[in-house]
């Protein structure tokens, strides 16, 4: 299925307005930020892949949007679309899922987006927390072995708000934030394996493969 294909089936995000969504993203983020990114031409320019981001802040999503080098699909709470952004992240190609059960059409349309080509983001924590990929949940590890899709550890780093906020302040206006793409990996064993031991073997590889990625961005970009 190509991109123009799945922009006819209502059923899947529109890999249009995910290229809108990043429009939007670059003018927000560059105008509000100073992003420093590093390591973005390690996305591959094509074919399906899965960005596993930390979580820190809930910027950290519209951030990835405006600096990744292609349109992004995020997996978002359900409980982000409300009021005028449901129509609104709907319309730039987010998807919504429910966070507290095996939602079967967030994960049909996570499938479609990586069956069409497109990159799809997740937070694996599955929650803003302290960012620091010490808590997987097997989702990540099921879309790259369902799809075969490369993943590439992304670090954001700068967004964390003051500890102990119900709400994390914003970062401060034309701070810097760095923006660090790791290299890409296989999330399988490369024995085509799908099985329970299977999926609990990838996470605990990709939270290896995470955290030293992590680890490296800090150092690189002089933040711990």
């Amino acid at each position: 299925m190509s991109a123009e294909d799945r922009d006819g089936d209502p059923a899947l995000p529109s890999a249009r307005g995910a290229a809108v969504g990043r429009r939007i993203g670059i003018g927000l983020m560059y105008g509000l930020w100073r992003p420093r990114v590093l390591g973005a031409w390690r996305v591959p320019v094509s074919g399906p892949v899965i960005l596993a981001v930390n979580h820190t802040h809930a910027v950290d999503g519209p951030l990835l949007m405006g600096t990744a080098p292609r349109p992004v699909h995020f997996l978002i709470k359900k409980e982000a679309f409300t009021g005028p952004l449901d129509p609104f992240l709907t319309g730039i190609g987010q998807i919504e899922v429910d966070r507290k059960t095996a939602d079967r059409v967030a994960i049909t349309r996570a499938l479609g987006v990586l069956g069409a080509g497109g990159v799809l983001g997740i937070f694996p924590e599955g929650t803003r927390g302290e960012g620091d990929f010490a808590s997987l949940r097997s989702g990540l590890a099921y879309f790259a072995l369902r799809s075969g899709a490369p993943v590439v550890p992304v670090a954001v780093l700068g967004t964390a708000g003051s500890r102990g906020r119900a709400v994390p302040a914003l970062p401060p206006l034309r701070s810097r934030v760095d923006i660090v793409f790791g290299e890409p990996f296989e999330a399988g064993d490369g024995s085509g394996r799908r099985t329970r031991s299977a999926l609990d073997e990838s996470t605990v590889r990709i939270g290896k493969r995470l955290t030293a990625h992590l680890s490296d961005a800090r150092r690189i970009t002089g933040r711990g």
